[in-house]
């Protein structure tokens, strides 16, 4: 029998909750349940999938209580939550809309007048998820329902941290038997995603570098394709022309909504020589009316740090800089309310890419600031970086901030806005460098990764191809 995993509450520091992993022979014999299973749902129309969709959409919100009162104590935050619901729900009903154009066949003629082709697509029979901590609904799912709808069984193996959710949404699952029988969780750490990427046939992760690392070499093994979705270390520029009221709203929300974790987050900022010492000071005077949402849930925008070591990550980091010589303008350190791990806007100016807060992802609401003379200063600072997963520049023409973006090395770059890919599903990005591999989980991508091309080409005539041997 595996051993229980004791799950701390983020909010009180107790650990108040329990999780089973499955035992080795029964996650095999669940992953072949599902892969029987799969069968008949490919054999479905989409529109019939999609129907199976919102069957479950309704039975989700007649669960909307539980769902919401489990992810508040999985991450301690009640606004963020309800917007990963309203968000979840958003999604299904999208891809429903979007799915039956995107898995269309297609015919058409070649270039060779007498052969014609066709296009089909088929689904990968089991897709296993292994999704993080810091939207834990969200991220479980963002990557469940395209694959669902593409025809595929599902497995999600979901954070260890923040797992409470999973009761209301198998619940909400149990209700709609067509969709049970082909998707479900597992609870469980390190080692049951491990052993899951042994059955499916297609990994989808989300997390660090280096367990994004280990996912890779395991499916690598077994020819198993995989998509990654890692860190980041999101820089923001912003040039002299930009419009700072703007500027600074827009790179608070991207870097402290969450409390900062996120890999969309802003966690490293260039601004322009000349207008540094404003931004600042507006930034600074912005950041301190953000509150905690402590003693209650009512009491301000930021929850807790949901990870207990990520805290710890964060201390360091700010440790470090405070060492080297950078100066905190505000916030400055973790503190512990009611047995939670708390942070504060924290804005720091004179810190330079010697330090870890400049270089290593910190996924905390810390706000670390540069000057630059040149925007080539500016852009090479911005791809001084092992991760390229978003940024943001900020100017007054939007064709210089297009200039300037169109050299960062990142996939989705927000232009006089921040963290727009966590909002705007639609444009299709890859990660670069370090911050993944493989193809786009949003836009139309998002739903053809799942499944397999196949072309037919047709020879419509009885004559001899000009190329076969003479007779």
């Amino acid at each position: 029998m595996p051993n229980s995993i004791d799950v701390r509450n983020p909010r009180t520091g107790k650990f108040d909750y329990v999780i089973i992993p499955p035992p080795p022979k029964l996650l095999a014999q669940l992953c072949n349940r599902l892969r029987r299973a799969q069968v008949r749902w490919q054999q479905l129309s989409i529109d019939e999938r999609i129907e199976v969709l919102q069957e479950w959409k309704q039975a989700i919100l007649a669960e909307r209580d539980r769902l919401t009162e489990a992810l508040v104590n999985d991450t301690g935050r009640l606004s963020i939550s309800e917007m990963e619901i309203d968000s979840f729900i958003s999604s299904i009903d999208r891809w429903c809309r979007l799915a039956p154009d995107l898995l269309q066949d297609s015919a058409k003629n070649t270039s060779i007048p007498f052969i014609a082709l066709q296009q089909t697509a088929v689904p990968y029979p089991l897709v296993g998820i292994i999704s993080p901590w810091n939207f834990p609904l969200l991220l479980s799912t963002i990557d469940a329902i395209p694959a669902l709808l593409a025809g595929c069984a599902v497995i999600v193996k979901p954070s260890e941290i923040a797992p409470r959710f999973v009761a209301p949404l198998m619940t909400a699952l149990n209700a709609v038997p067509k969709l049970r029988d082909v998707f479900t969780f597992i609870e469980g750490a390190g080692e049951t995603g491990a052993a899951l990427i042994e059955y499916v046939d297609l990994v989808c992760f989300t997390g660090s570098v280096a367990t994004g690392r280990k996912v890779a070499e395991i499916a690598a093994k077994r020819f198993v394709p995989v998509f990654l979705e890692l860190g980041g270390k999101d820089p923001a520029i912003v040039l002299q022309s930009a419009d700072l009221d703007l500027a600074t709203s827009a790179i608070l929300w991207g870097a402290v909504v969450n409390s900062g974790q996120s890999c969309l987050s802003i966690e490293r900022i260039y601004v322009a020589e000349s207008i540094f010492n404003k931004f600042v000071s507006l930034l600074v005077n912005k950041a301190q009316q953000i509150k905690l949402a402590h003693p209650t849930l009512e009491s301000g925008e930021l929850g807790p740090i949901i990870a207990e070591k990520q805290a710890a990550i964060i201390s360091d980091q700010l440790l470090d800089a405070v060492d080297k010589g950078a100066m905190i303008h505000c916030g400055g350190k973790v503190e512990e309310l009611g047995g939670g791990w708390w942070c504060r806007p924290t804005v720091l100016t004179k810190v330079n890419h010697t330090m870890k807060i400049m270089t290593e992802e910190t996924f905390g609401p810390i706000m670390p600031i540069m000057p630059f003379s040149q925007i080539e200063e500016a852009i090479n600072l911005a791809n001084d970086s092992i991760y390229g997963l978003s940024a943001s520049v900020f100017a007054e023409s939007p064709e210089l901030a297009l200039e300037v973006a169109q050299q960062i090395e990142a996939g989705g770059i927000s232009i006089n806005d921040a963290a727009l890919t966590a909002i705007m599903h639609e444009g299709e990005k890859n990660s670069f460098k370090f911050s993944g591999l493989g193809g786009s989980r949003m836009g139309p991508a998002a739903l053809k990764r799942f499944m397999r091309k196949k072309a037919f080409l047709i020879k419509t005539n009885s004559a001899n191809n000009p190329w076969w041997f003479d007779e």
